[in-house]
């Protein structure tokens, strides 16, 4: 699988509160909190679901991948998303190992993997 995902019984906004709480704790900052359905509606368009997407990243690890190869950059900063789906509020995240082991570089793929672990932590935390 490509990505985790983890249900809370939080509200979206409760989720969305304690996912920020949880990263912060782990040094990763959140760059964008963006309500994609809220830009949605905004156009006109019906979402599908309520639906938040976070841009995080924690800035040394993001030196140091970029300083191994600067094309990883297109997959910075990591995303996780906060949604609703059958009336279940769900956190989510693609796995960095996933998107960083195209690379094959054994460096980025031991730093994803640390990343990956560190969110899931995060997102393990926010959802209790």
């Amino acid at each position: 699988m490509s990505t985790y995902v983890k249900e809370t019984t939080k509200t979206r906004n409760e989720a969305i509160q304690a996912i920020e709480a949880s990263l912060q704790e782990a040094k990763f900052g959140v760059l964008w909190n963006f309500d994609l359905s809220a830009k949605l509606e905004e156009k006109g368009v019906q979402p599908p679901a309520p639906y938040t997407i976070l841009e995080v990243c924690n800035p040394s690890i993001a030196a140091n991948v970029l300083n191994e190869n600067l094309l990883a950059g297109a997959f910075l900063p990591c995303k996780i998303v906060v949604f609703e789906e059958d009336e279940v509020i769900k956190i989510a995240m693609p796995l960095p190992t996933k998107l960083m082991g195209e690379f094959g570089d054994e460096r980025i793929l031991t730093t994803a993997k640390e990343v990956e672990q560190q969110l899931i932590t995060c997102i393990d935390q926010a959802a209790e």
